[in-house]
């Protein structure tokens, strides 16, 4: 019997889920055995081989055939992946979020079609505001450049008004 053709993962067991996860498999008395979802095709291979193990495959029929015993392919291998109720909860208060999510930006898309002066008015809110702060830093430089310069200053060594000296205000100039 020819040898089993290595999927798109290049591992024996692997495929790749379409999220780019990499699924695990072993068949075993015309059963489907399921490893679980890894990362990495080498941690999903892993997992095929301590399972291969197990079953008493054949060394040919194995990922990595330098492995020399089960032990080593179990200690080789990630730890299975258990689904519990805390698990499936929080998949569930994840899936809510996403829906909720998903709905804001519907909305937020339908009000902006509805309203594209709003739209308009807080991209010129915003802009006045980031003026307004760079105005401000620019001054709270100047006022610390003063005091570095002024060998008569009421600010103690300590005061943190000096660490305005090196506020940046040339990146947001643009």
């Amino acid at each position: 019997m020819p040898p089993r053709r290595r999927g798109a993962s290049g591992f024996r067991g692997v495929r790749v889920r379409p999220s780019g996860r990499f699924y695990a498999e072993i068949r075993a008395g015309g059963f489907r055995l399921t490893l679980g979802t890894y990362n990495t095709p080498e941690l999903a291979a892993r997992a095929y081989d301590a399972a291969a193990w197990r079953f008493r495959r054949p060394r040919r029929d194995m990922n990595f055939p330098d492995v020399e015993s089960l032990e080593e392919a179990e200690f080789l291998a990630p730890p299975p992946c258990l689904v519990d109720d805390e698990d499936r909860r929080r998949h569930r208060q994840v899936q809510r979020r996403i829906a909720i999510a998903e709905h804001d930006e519907q909305l937020m898309r339908q009000w902006r079609a509805q309203f594209p002066n709003d739209v308009d008015n807080t991209d010129a809110f915003f802009a006045i505001l980031r003026a307004q702060r760079r105005s401000n830093r620019r001054h709270r430089r100047a006022v610390a450049t003063f005091e570095l310069e002024n060998p008569n200053t009421t600010w103690t060594e300590n005061d943190p008004r000096w660490d305005d000296i090196w506020t940046e205000t040339t990146s947001d100039d643009d």
